[in-house]
């Protein structure tokens, strides 16, 4: 594998998971408590033997950046290879513009890709769940001397519409290709996964083919390039929705789940912050759930995944959710089938996910938020006793002023709303103070539900 180097895709906005890429790039939203997506690619790599990585971001960068730094939790802090993360730019007699699609990212870092000593090149999406040993998939690709290789699997029609779907032939070979077809003619898909000869990667690069799945791979299949397919039968997971991402998560508390985070031969790797060990007081009750490092449970949490430094108070319950990091669960507070992102406050006594499943879908975004499951934006402030349905969305940053009322009806949505400066010093605390406690009574709250919080090393990384 010293002769692969791996470009992993990963500027996307990921605009189906609503408010939790908001704030930053899909590939860095968390994942199983303690992790990102991302890590799950760069771990593939180093555990298959490849440590030179080129990381190509876009999007909100920040926490990505943040999360993957010099690389060392993968160790790939290295003098020669490791990990480069490369940002869009202004190149001198090019139009100013983000990427166009994935082969336009790759084509317009090429300079890179060229100047580096690797013969081969594997194209990496970085927004997947999934454990692989590209050992295997790159040697194919090698005795069978192929232009590009695609990794494909099979997945339900369902899902194929929304893929490139392919046909083999009996030597491996692509002889059939759809992108996103409307009417798949077949359940074999491409994964995203992509390994190139260098030559082929020059060649059949263009502005005029931005996107490898809608261009290059067609374009090549017309130009008689040696283009073949992979098969890989393992555990892969698309995360781009809400519902995928719910479910997947909540698919690691299986008894036997189709992802062992417990591999011992395939250890996904993460920048972790040192915290205290995981904290079960006398009253708690901890059922079939995830609970990371440095959390504090004194209430109950059953079906839950929970990232580092939650805390659920005495009489407080969180049920089939995902709970991010640094958030806090106020004693006899609710949170059912809810995603809450990082830092979020959940007042006393308050209920956020109420009523049937199969209410109405969110009227801002009903194509995301449709399948009951409440979603919290980061840093949200939700007040003591306010009752949320299903299918809602809270923005991040919300504070007691941006409720309308004490009750959130299904498929609402909560915005936060502008601040404005109405005084200086101590008198503009005064009254921003009085004035939440107006609204919704949350000056006596202010400091227990945490109205101003600290900054934490989790917020700064995103």
């Amino acid at each position: 594998m010293k002769r692969t180097l791996a470009v992993i895709l990963a500027g996307g906005e990921g605009e189906r998971l609503s408010i939790l890429s908001s704030v930053r790039a899909k590939p860095a939203v968390p994942f199983g408590g303690k992790y990102r997506i991302i890590d799950f690619t760069l771990s593939n790599c180093v555990n298959s033997g490849i440590d030179d990585v080129v990381v190509l971001t876009q999007y909100a960068p920040r926490s990505l950046i943040d999360h993957i730094g010099l690389g060392r939790p993968w160790d790939l802090d290295r003098t020669r290879g490791g990990v480069r993360l490369l940002q869009p730019y202004l190149a001198r007699g090019r139009v100013a513009e983000w990427y166009r699609g994935t082969a336009d990212a790759v084509l317009q870092n090429l300079n890179i890709i060229e100047q580096s000593p690797r013969d081969t090149v594997l194209i990496l999406a970085g927004d997947h769940i999934y454990k692989m040993d590209y050992g295997p998939f790159v040697q194919f690709h090698r005795r069978h001397r192929a232009d590009v290789t695609v990794a494909v699997r099979q997945v339900p029609l369902s899902d194929a519409v929304r893929m490139g779907v392919l046909a083999l032939d009996e030597t491996g070979r692509i002889v059939d290709w759809q992108e996103k077809p409307k009417q798949p003619r077949s359940d074999l898909a491409s994964m995203g996964v992509y390994v190139f000869s260098k030559r082929a990667l020059r060649r059949w690069l263009s502005e005029d083919r931005p996107d490898f799945g809608a261009h290059v791979i067609p374009a090549m299949l017309a130009g008689g390039a040696r283009v073949y397919g992979y098969r890989f039968s393992g555990y892969w997971q698309d995360v781009g929705t809400i519902a995928a991402y719910w479910e997947t998560n909540m698919a690691l508390l299986a008894d036997t789940p189709a992802l062992d985070l417990y591999d011992k031969e395939w250890l996904i790797y993460t920048r972790s912050e040192e915290r205290a060990p995981a904290k079960i007081g006398a009253t708690a009750q901890v059922h079939r759930s995830l609970i990371s490092h440095g959390c504090r449970i004194d209430g109950m949490v059953v079906n839950s995944v929970l990232s580092p430094g939650v805390r659920v108070e005495v009489g407080a319950v969180v049920r089939d959710s995902i709970i991010m990091f640094d958030s806090v669960i106020r004693a006899g507070a609710v949170v059912d089938r809810a995603i809450l992102d990082k830092e979020v406050i959940v007042g006393q006594g308050a209920i956020v996910g109420e009523g049937p499943l199969n209410d109405v879908p969110n009227r801002l975004e009903p194509t995301r938020l449709n399948t009951g499951i409440t979603v919290v934006g980061k840093q949200a402030v939700i007040p003591r006793g306010v009752r949320i349905g299903r299918n809602v969305r809270i923005d991040g940053g919300v504070r007691a002023t941006d409720f309308p009322s004490r009750v959130v009806r299904s498929g609402e949505t909560v915005e936060r709303r502008a601040r404005v400066a109405v005084a200086s010093g101590a008198r503009a605390v005064a009254a921003v103070r009085a004035t939440a406690a107006g609204t919704a009574g949350a000056a006596a709250d202010s400091e227990r539900d945490g109205t101003v919080a600290p900054a934490t090393p989790s917020e700064r990384a995103g």
